[in-house]
């Protein structure tokens, strides 16, 4: 597809390059002239100087060709106004990065009179997959899909726990009071593995798991992982990721210290947000920090705009004892490198934002196909987990999973028939409008007739 990015800071950049690499065809718009020439210099994309508003801009750029218009700009009103003006010169899709709490309220009439198809916002979406993990603190991340009937929930596995160095075939019989929930992904070694019947899961390994809510909350039950509640949450930056986030935990009863360098933003933030206490100062302090009771906490979530503050801070709260630490990183390769250092839960608002627009991309692209109702990209990029709506006259339709063909790299990890969740076997099958959520660590697949087949 022919797909417009306006705005190339962080977000545009992470979106534009992982559209190249689904192969659409990118067109790259930003008014700095130094961030076109490193996109010229490190994309496969036509980089264009200019306004992206600027409707001469925009028709240089090929606007009344162009299958999606994506405005990532620093400017909310720059990107409303992108919208609007490539709607109305011929763009049949537009997405726009809308990140005022101001336009919160408004959002819905917003895009019905701008022309908006889509609106997202990428502080609080980082802010909800926070509130989640605070939720769970056991876990490395959540992913829900099915409107919230089911989860896929990440964690470490012990040495402890009763399914390590069995093999998955034998779980079964060996541990039959373990509640049934799908293994659909193990990381072990920075490496991304679909469990077969003969795996076996070692102390270390990143396991995903999915399943219903109330399996899942029994099987956590049963393995003694959520004993720990959040009550108490020190957070550093008074950003807008930390305003949404205190406007979603503050009610769930979590008392939240923040902590924000700048005297005039922390006096706004006081007014904002009475509940919670704002402290003015440097959190990047080990003695601050220690002085305001950071041991005493029960979860650090480093949220200032510099990754070297967060990283060292989230270091000091892990060694300092705090049970949950989430540090905000912008730079996904050195996921790995965090992990290993004991920093589980890294969440990054750019690779947030790429997976939504990815979403939406792979719906746009195979409209004529299944329908793609969730996509999220897990492991840091190495893996996906897609829900889709199955169609009437699909060739998969009725015939057991045992007698098709699946992908290489592919799980089909559950099935979803009018409210009821199927971890699937053998002699399951898909039947139409059933909602199925695929497992790959292969990327690009838009059409669950790629996954299945005779």
């Amino acid at each position: 597809m022919r797909i417009i990015v306006i705005g190339a800071g962080k977000v545009g950049f992470t979106i534009a390059e992982h559209l190249i690499a689904e192969e659409h065809d990118v067109i790259i718009i930003d008014k700095n002239e130094e961030v076109v020439e490193r996109c010229t210099g490190s994309l496969d994309a036509l980089c264009i100087r200019g306004n992206g508003a600027n409707a001469k801009v925009l028709l240089e750029a090929g606007v009344d060709k162009a299958n999606i218009v994506i405005a990532s700009t620093e400017n909310d009103e720059s990107n409303m106004l992108a919208c609007l003006i490539s709607k109305r010169l011929g763009a049949h899709y537009t997405i726009a990065r809308i990140r005022d709490p101001e336009f919160n309220e408004s959002q819905t009439f917003l895009q019905n009179e701008l022309g908006i198809d889509i609106a997202i916002n990428p502080e609080r979406a980082t802010a909800l997959e926070i509130s989640r993990l605070l939720r769970y603190p056991f876990a490395g991340s959540i992913e829900t899909f099915v409107k919230g009937l089911v989860e896929m929930v990440e964690f470490r596995a012990l040495e402890s726990d009763p399914f390590v160095g069995i093999a998955m075939k034998d779980l079964a019989s060996r541990v039959p009071r373990l509640p049934r929930i799908l293994y659909a992904m193990v990381e072990r070694n920075n490496t991304v593995m679909i469990p077969g019947g003969d795996f076996m899961i070692q102390p270390g390994d990143k396991v995903f798991v999915s399943g219903d809510m109330l399996t899942i909350t029994e099987y956590f039950r049963f393995l003694g992982r959520n004993k720990q509640k959040i009550r108490s949450v020190m957070l550093l930056g008074g950003g807008r990721i930390s305003y949404y986030l205190s406007k979603l935990i503050v009610p769930m009863g979590i008392h939240v210290s923040l902590f924000e360098i700048n005297p005039s933003k922390a006096r706004a933030l006081s007014e904002l947000l009475p509940k919670i206490d704002v402290i003015v100062g440097d959190g990047t302090d080990q003695d601050l920090l220690e002085e305001q009771g950071l041991s005493q906490m029960d979860a650090f979530v480093a949220l200032s705009n510099r990754d070297e503050e967060n990283l060292m801070s989230s270091l000091h709260a892990s060694r300092s004892g705090v049970p949950k630490v989430i540090a905000k990183n912008s730079r996904m390769a050195y996921r790995d490198v965090l992990n290993d250092l004991g920093l589980d839960s890294v969440i990054s608002p750019q690779f947030i934002t790429s997976s939504t627009i990815l979403r939406y991309v792979r719906a746009r692209e195979n409209s004529k196909g299944t329908k793609i109702e969730r996509l999220y990209r897990l492991v840091g990029g190495k893996a996906e987990a897609i829900e889709f709506v199955a169609r009437k006259d699909d060739a998969y339709i009725g015939i057991p999973l045992k007698k098709l063909k699946t992908r290489t790299g592919t799980l089909v990890s559950l099935i979803v028939r009018q409210g009821k969740i199927i971890v699937p076997f053998g002699n399951d099958h898909i039947e139409e409008e059933d909602h199925v959520v695929i497992i790959s660590v292969v990327s690009g697949i838009s059409d669950l007739n790629e996954v299945l087949y005779q």
